[in-house]
């Protein structure tokens, strides 16, 4: 698929000024001991179009032009970066750290009030012990009282029946009277 737009004039202008080459060669020649004058840069320039690998139309970078940054600032790069880990590692460290101390104030509290709410089972398996006692100790009482309710029941149902008889003797009674 062919690049449209501002991606093919993009593309267009890479391989055509190969300003980042020069500059990076630029770079190396300046590292490498200070120059002269113009006629360094245009050797030098000539002198990398001469090396074997380099495209002529200076739009493609290959292996063999890559230029090694300094040793120098690989070893600070990495004195930094190890020193940014470490920082970063102490960070990670301290944080589950943290998390354990929590967990483990967490797992305190948790079986103070396990605790609490073993207290709290038990005195109340024992009030309930005691309801229980009292409730066994009054049963005799109990069945007292629906005896005698058994009894006032019976009694109620026989003065309902003297009361329906005596008023069927009166009626009786006071038909007699009238004859």
């Amino acid at each position: 698929m062919a690049a449209t737009g501002d991606d093919a004039a993009a593309m267009d202008s890479i391989s055509r000024a190969p300003a980042a080459h020069l500059a990076a060669l630029s770079t190396a020649a300046s590292a490498s001991g200070p120059a002269e004058g113009p006629e360094d840069e245009a050797e030098s320039l000539t002198a990398a179009s001469r090396r074997p690998g380099t495209n002529s139309d200076g739009g493609v970078e290959t292996a063999e032009e890559a230029v090694e940054p300094a040793e120098p600032d690989i070893n600070e790069l990495c004195t930094d970066m190890f020193e940014k880990m470490a920082i970063f590692l102490q960070g990670e460290l301290t944080a589950t750290c943290e998390d354990y101390r929590l967990l483990e104030n967490m797992n305190k509290l948790t079986s103070l009030k396990y605790m609490e709410m073993k207290d709290i089972s038990i005195n109340i398996s024992r009030n309930l012990q005691d309801l229980n006692n009292k409730y066994a100790s009054l049963q005799p009482y109990l069945d007292q009282i629906n005896q005698i309710e058994e009894q006032v029941g019976a009694l109620e149902q026989a003065a309902y029946k003297l009361d329906a008889y005596s008023k069927k003797l009166e009626a009786r009674f006071k038909k007699l009277e009238k004859r």
